[in-house]
């Protein structure tokens, strides 16, 4: 069977059909396929290096020792919530670290190392997110250790962070890197290995509070000027293999040691790119290091399990036990590799662009740049469409075939029914997306994924397959093609317009460019290889070549399609009430789906009766479309996959022009999730209506809500306010302007001291004709041109003294009597529980099983100037 010139002339079946095989078939076919991908994809997935134990560790010398990392997680976990400023974050987690470090130093080669530690404490101003950050005493704990025979000042770092975010025990955001750093550092401290420069761990105390603690560390260390490459160590999930998701940048050689020495590798620039455009919802200390101080590097983080991220559910009990061993095998190789890297000496000279890389299956990983990524982009594509073109020609040379116009004229209609084909797919699939946001059906995948099958997969096939299928039936008469000849025109025409999907990447300059050239690859050298088989045994072997060479690159896109699925559904939860993630996974899904499915869809035409079984997965949408309206598709789970709200008890007190002041107390809703409304008859049953939001917004800088970070700013529209008695701070917000001086006709000077809680958000919004030209914080947000109202927000750790800052602000002749601005201060208190009135418990109570508050008391209050 086959499509070449030999192929119709040796087959002497019907052309009308008696060449199809059983109806039965093609159920099975699919079983076979679906068979592959759980055997093969899943488990290597979840495939984990055996744990080495500390009773083992003399027959293991120079290896990382998975459960003594196992151990100190247990105890840090213990310790409870880590927020900057608290006395767990820096005490009881500074002590436990110290500690540590000095029983690897008690037992360290002092023959052979130097081993200094120190606990950093640093002040400073930046600017993130479009917001004014400062802080004031965050810590870090910072260890060196170098080689006595190594004189060598230029170091490589390694970074995680011990903080916190709020009611969470962190034990894998990010405890257990911190703990694989330290078994990383003992074991190190105990070996004869070369080590030709200094690696300096840093535990860092701040990364949760905006990634301040990095920022005192890369401008403030004395240590950080010698730092010239960064491994840095997070997580968005509960353990697991740890992906590299980002590096340099335009540092390849990072990636080729990767390659070379990290024994399970999991890394793809997709990731890479999908994170630098924004599309996870979290960020990295790697950026401040980045930025700030010009350090290329590898970032890499847990993402299994991502709905426990920032919950108090990321316990110790909840980390997949295969994560110690496993980043631990490969931090360790790493940062013995990079340490001993001459490339560290002047990386300067070796800043060269991106690099391309991606892991098949965990198995092994491939690096190239990105010149020669273009280059094989190129060829890739080129070379499929000259043996589209030779298969093609030779169909014109059978005996019985039709005349070579009629042929050409012929692929060039299936060209158009296969173009129709995917066009019509991914309508469906997007049109189910659209359907099931507007129905408030959204996010029924988010617990069960496997809802993804029916909702997104199904359409795709379902399009893919059935105007073909017509095609075929309708023309079988009218032609001398063969079934196998239309099948394969079929795929030639997606394996076009997969070339087209290449080269159009390859140009806008997306790297991601490798991931339909790995179809076009493959797809060429199946049809090279039934040529080859022609011209040597006369015969091509059409289906059962083609079958073949469509198992790695499907084995390839189902693992991605897994990862991506696992990674990102999680992660739907937690990116804001206007999100549409239904849309978002419809997407990834048509995208990934139409790299294999194209190749494959197709042979369903093989299979008598095929229309009827490729309808089959219509029928299985609208299925799972009723299923998203039953509990079955109900999208959250108590203690597993929660929705998520921040809910603030707020005390708001604005002090209005004519000396006035009004007050008002209430709990704060910030829904995080886009089905919200799931809440309207219960717990939010007593909501404000939006009219008093937007009297709000009209009247004070942005809402007179307590905001508490940037990505906040996006998501006010959909807070929700419920009035209630007034909360109990154990610190009062007190301003006091020290002083206001003019500077000159038009410009005044106000200098202020704010007496508060740790955490405070200052509002800035100038009147009409006046404008800031200057102040005490970073000055990016003024030099850049951002628009009022501005947001600043400072951290201060175990700091008793007030908050100085000063404002400058520029008039013109049409407001010289003022007012000038308003002023204010929110003032956050996110480990205080004991503090939580009986209300707030009683209101928190009302929340559903299946649903997660982050949440504390706040306060709010606006001046006039």
């Amino acid at each position: 069977m086959s499509f070449s010139s030999i192929d119709i002339t040796t087959e002497k079946s019907s052309k009308k059909g008696g060449d199809k095989w059983p109806w039965y078939g093609a159920p099975i076919f699919c079983v076979i396929w679906f068979t592959l991908f759980y055997v093969t994809v899943i488990p290597s997935f979840f495939s984990y290096p055996k744990m080495i134990y500390v009773r083992d560790e003399a027959n293991h010398p120079d290896e990382f020792i998975g459960e003594r990392a196992m151990i100190q997680l247990a105890e840090y976990s213990s310790i409870g919530n880590k927020m900057t400023g608290s006395i767990n974050n820096e005490v009881h987690v500074v002590n436990f670290v110290l500690r540590e470090v000095q029983k690897i130093v008690d037992q360290s080669r002092s023959d052979l190392y130097d081993i200094v530690s120190e606990v950093q404490y640093s002040s400073g101003t930046f600017y993130l997110w479009d917001t004014a950050a400062s802080y004031d005493n965050v810590s870090n704990v910072v260890v060196r250790i170098s080689r006595k025979d190594s004189p060598n000042d230029n170091y490589l770092l390694v970074n995680s962070h011990y903080d916190s975010e709020v009611k969470t025990p962190a034990a894998g955001d990010d405890g257990v890197m911190v703990v694989i750093m330290l078994e990383t550092l003992r074991v190190i401290a105990r070996s004869e290995r070369p080590l030709d420069h200094a690696v300096v761990f840093l535990f860092n105390g701040a990364e949760e509070a905006s990634m301040m603690g990095a920022h005192g560390f890369i401008t403030k260390h004395r240590w950080a000027a010698n730092c010239k490459a960064l491994i840095n160590l997070d997580s968005t999930g509960s353990g697991g293999r740890e992906v590299l998701f980002q590096t340099g940048p335009n540092h390849p050689w990072l990636m080729n040691y990767y390659q070379k020495y990290a024994p399970h590798p999991f890394s793809i620039t997709l990731a890479e790119e999908l994170f630098q455009n924004n599309f996870i919802p979290s960020d990295t200390d790697f950026r401040i290091f980045r930025d700030y101080g010009n350090v290329p590097g590898l970032d890499m983080a847990h993402a299994l399990n991502g709905y426990v991220y920032h919950t108090t559910y990321d316990n110790f009990k909840n980390l997949a036990r295969g994560t110690y061993q496993t980043t631990g095998d490969n931090v360790l190789a790493l940062t013995w590799a990079l340490a001993n890297a001459p490339e560290l000496d002047d990386t300067s000279a070796h800043k060269e662009g991106h690099a391309v890389f991606f892991d098949y299956l965990g198995w092994f990983i491939i690096v190239y740049t990105e010149s020669a990524s273009i280059a094989i982009n190129i060829v890739v594509s080129v070379a499929a469409l000259i043996c589209i073109g030779l298969s093609v020609y030779f169909m014109t040379k059978s005996n019985d075939a039709d005349a070579p116009n009629a042929v050409a004229v012929r692929f060039g209609i299936i060209f158009l029914v296969q173009l129709g084909a995917v066009i019509i797919a991914w309508g469906l699939t997007l049109l189910v997306a659209v359907f099931m946001h507007g129905v408030g059906l959204g996010e029924s995948w988010y617990y069960g994924i496997w809802m993804t099958f029916g909702l997104y997969f199904c359409p795709m096939f379902f399009g893919l397959g059935l105007l073909p299928a017509f095609y075929i039936g309708w023309t079988k008469h009218k032609t001398n093609m063969k079934l196998n000849q239309t099948i394969a025109c079929f795929m030639h025409a997606h394996c076009i317009l997969i070339v087209f999907l290449c080269l159009l990447l390859t140009g806008l300059g997306i790297r991601s460019a490798f991931f339909p050239m790995i179809g076009l690859f493959f797809y060429t050298i199946s049809i090279i290889v039934q040529l080859i088989l022609k011209l040597t045994i006369k015969k091509s072997y059409f289906m059962s070549v083609h079958l073949v060479f469509q198992l790695l690159p499907f084995f390839f896109y189902t693992y991605l399609n897994y990862v991506i699925l696992l990674v990102f559904v999680p992660m739907q939860g937690r990116d804001g009430p206007d999100s549409k993630p239904d849309m978002l996974i419809a997407i990834f899904i048509a995208l990934m789906t139409m790299h294999f499915a194209g190749f494959i869809i197709p042979i369903l035409n093989k299979f008598r009766k095929s229309k009827i079984f490729i309808s089959m997965f219509g029928v299985l949408t609208i299925i799972f479309i009723i299923l998203a309206a039953t509990p079955v598709g109900f999208p959250f789970k108590e203690d597993l996959a929660a929705q998520r709200y921040y809910v603030l008890h707020t005390q708001r007190t604005l002090h209005n022009a004519d000396n006035s002041i009004t007050q008002e107390t209430g709990f704060y809703i910030q829904p995080v999730d886009t089905r919200y409304s799931e809440l309207y008859d219960t717990t939010l049953k007593n909501v404000e209506p939006d009219s008093w939001l937007a009297d709000n917004c009209a009247s004070e800088p942005y809402c007179s809500l307590p905001l508490y970070s940037g990505r906040w700013l996006d998501w006010k529209d959909s807070a929700r306010w419920i009035y209630s008695t007034a909360p109990v701070f154990p610190v009062v917000t007190e301003l006091t302007e020290i002083s206001r001086q003019s500077i000159n006709q038009n410009k005044k000077r106000y200098e202020f001291s704010l007496k508060a809680g740790d955490r405070i958000v200052i509002y800035v919004d100038p009147m009409e004709n006046v404008k800031i030209t200057n102040w005490s914080f970073d000055e990016t947000v003024l030099v850049d041109g951002h628009t009022a109202p501005y947001f600043i927000y400072h951290v201060s750790s175990m700091v008793k003294e007030p908050y100085n800052f000063w404002l400058e602000f520029e008039h013109d002749a049409a407001n010289t009597d003022g007012p000038y601005f308003k002023l204010a201060v929110s003032v956050h208190f996110l480990y205080h529980p004991e503090y939580y009135t009986s209300e707030f418990k009683e209101f928190l109570s009302t929340f559903p099983a299946w649903t997660y508050t982050t949440d504390w008391f706040a306060s709010y209050e606006s001046w006039i100037f």
